[in-house]
């Protein structure tokens, strides 16, 4: 389980997040599209998994914080021209983009990998993102001289 939580101060969106991490509750913060601070907890046993987030988010609910609503995020494409259908090796590429994602976006609070597509003549990972100019430039950052440096565009489905 997991909560995520932005405030936009000064213009700058930031997050603050935590999460049950065995018998810790990992908390993470910083500004969006950067990597941020990480503190560990012991989790209280006699609390719930999200009352012991709450607990441990109680001062940033109180300064105002705030869930961001999935529909509320942009949905962000990085897409890849393939041959037909794709291949088992585009697959896997997909599949191991996806993970790279995930920590990616996960660890700069900006949202997460949603899965991907494959098939006539293109493949997609899709993300959904809270700030999609800070996630593209975090992206295209990160891709750089990497195998997955060939993709073909990153967009905004919202604004297709």
């Amino acid at each position: 389980m997991m909560l995520k939580l932005y405030k936009r101060v000064n213009l700058v969106l930031q997050y603050h997040e935590a999460w049950v991490n065995g018998a810790k509750i990992t908390e993470h913060w910083g500004v969006v599209g950067e990597r941020g601070t990480t503190a560990e907890h012991k989790r209280n046993k006699k609390l719930a998994e999200e009352e012991n987030l709450e607990q441990v988010l109680a001062k940033p609910l109180v300064d105002g914080h705030a869930p961001v609503e999935l529909d509320d995020h942009a949905i962000l494409i990085i897409e890849f021209p393939v041959k037909d259908m794709g291949t088992r090796q585009d697959l896997n590429k997909r599949h191991a983009l996806e993970e790279r994602m995930n920590e990616t976006l996960g660890w700069t609070g900006l949202g997460h990998c949603d899965g991907g597509s494959i098939g006539s003549g293109t493949m997609e990972v899709c993300c959904f993102v809270v700030d999609f100019a800070i996630a593209k430039r975090v992206i295209e950052e990160d891709l750089k001289q990497t195998k997955f440096a060939d993709y073909s565009r990153i967009y905004d489905e919202g604004a297709e």
